[in-house]
């Protein structure tokens, strides 16, 4: 008797799961998908680079496909546009010495936002200090969530990562009245610091792209779909590609899930309890500031759970209908995305690539910092070569070298899967909170 009710719940659940994958065929599907993939990695919207007209151009198709599924304005945004700006800081002079070291634009890299800066007592800095044989993206990376001035203290085994720090300090943030300074040197421990940097400031404007539908019984909760838009732009020819880092799998793949979802969503007319947020970041790429932005805007409090979705234009490593998520032991909710698909050939995988700390490299780390279940969603293969993506950042990342029907397959798998957090019959544990 058991065996038979068994038996038939499993039959219903295929039979419900197949009539829903039916209508949800006609709304996501590879040939929609291949559309809006297409667009946002053409070769006009230029790579898609922060503070370049051709990121504004994608901004621009995105909140068209918006408009087409009707959704609301963010808060008291009076568009689609999230806008926001930031402040970079060009360095026109740099002197100074670490006791009897000279310093200069070759050993010094200013995270700043200030046109002025002068350390004339190491009393006045906490000190960190980046030893040889230290791993420097451990040391580092940290620092900059600190709201303190740090003075950076950096062996000179690591000048190759020096360098790509003076980049990345180069870019433009968010305005601060602290600073975090780096010094390139063999002097780990020195007596006295005289330095003295002046900027040239440069004021720039960014802007996510966001729509909204409104929940019926729940609709001060928030479940947040995401994806970042931005990616590198314009560089040398390489290996016999043009010179546009497309990005038609970082993270226009991203992007397009986010479009079809908030269409899916939107055909269902008002099924959802709780308020969904669709939203298209700017500048993951130069250091998440999009996502950093609107977390701001928002009381984490409220969010029930965040689906960002980063790079799922190729298949995983357990091949198609297969899809993993980052942090998965952090909250339960990989547990209800999975239940949900019950009756499919879908499977979500926990993240296999655990020493890649990806579940702090992408668009939900602020969300999941604030105590979030802030889960991204991705098929990348983050292994060493040769077994990586291959084309990740680089040229050859173009949309000839995406699965558009497993994109499809993957897109609904996270539609279906969200059904119950959605409706708010289930609520996901919180994720721990960033001390």
């Amino acid at each position: 008797m058991l065996l038979n009710k068994l038996l038939l719940l499993s039959a219903l659940s295929l039979v419900s799961f197949s009539a829903m994958s039916q209508d949800i065929d006609k709304i996501i599907n590879a040939v929609e998908v291949e559309r809006i993939e297409k667009i946002l990695s053409a070769d006009d919207m230029q790579g898609r680079k922060t503070f370049t007209p051709g990121i504004d151009k994608a901004a621009d198709f995105i909140a068209g496909e918006f408009a087409k599924s009707k959704l609301q304005f963010f808060g008291d945004n009076k568009s689609y546009f999230q806008e926001f700006d930031m402040t970079r800081a060009k360095p026109v002079d740099i002197h100074g010495t670490l006791d009897a070291e000279p310093l200069t634009t070759d050993n010094i890299a200013a995270n700043t936002t200030l046109e002025e800066l002068n350390i004339t007592s190491l009393k006045d800095y906490e000190i960190v200090v980046v030893k040889k044989d230290d791993d420097f993206s451990k040391v580092v990376f940290p620092v900059f969530d600190l709201n303190k001035n740090v003075l950076l203290l950096v062996d000179t085994a690591h000048t190759k990562r020096f360098k790509g720090m003076q980049r990345f300090a180069g870019n433009a943030k968010f305005p601060s009245d602290v600073s975090q300074v780096f010094i390139l040197t063999t002097n780990l421990n020195p007596s006295s610091i005289n330095l003295h940097i002046k900027n040239q400031m440069t004021r720039q404007h960014l802007k996510n792209v966001v729509g909204v539908i409104p929940g019926k019984s729940k609709k001060d909760e928030y479940v947040v779909f995401g994806g970042h838009y931005d990616h590198l732009g314009i560089g040398k020819p390489d290996n016999n590609m043009d010179s546009i880092f497309n990005g038609a799998n970082d993270d226009a793949a991203g992007t397009t899930a986010v479009i079809m979802l908030a269409k899916y969503f939107s055909a269902l007319k008002e099924k959802n309890e709780r308020t969904l947020i669709f939203v298209a970041f700017t500048a993951e790429e130069i250091g998440g500031f999009g996502s950093r932005y609107f977390s701001k805007q928002l009381n984490a409090d409220k969010v029930m759970a965040m689906f960002n979705i980063e790079m799922i234009g190729t298949d995983s490593k357990w091949g198609n209908n297969s899809a993993y998520i980052t942090g998965y032991e952090k909250s339960d909710m990989g547990k209800i995305l999975q239940a949900n698909l019950t009756g499919s050939k879908f499977h979500f995988e926990p993240d296999p690539y655990p020493k890649q700390n990806l579940f702090y490299r992408s668009d939900n780390a602020t969300l999941a910092a604030l105590g979030v279940p802030a889960h991204t969603i991705s098929t990348s293969k983050m292994e060493e070569a040769p077994n990586n993506e291959p084309n990740y950042h680089k040229q050859s990342d173009e949309i000839g070298t995406l699965d558009m029907t497993n994109m499809a397959e993957i897109i609904k798998a996270i539609a279906i899967s969200s059904k119950t957090i959605v409706s708010g019959k289930d609520t996901p544990s919180r994720v721990e909170k960033a001390q």
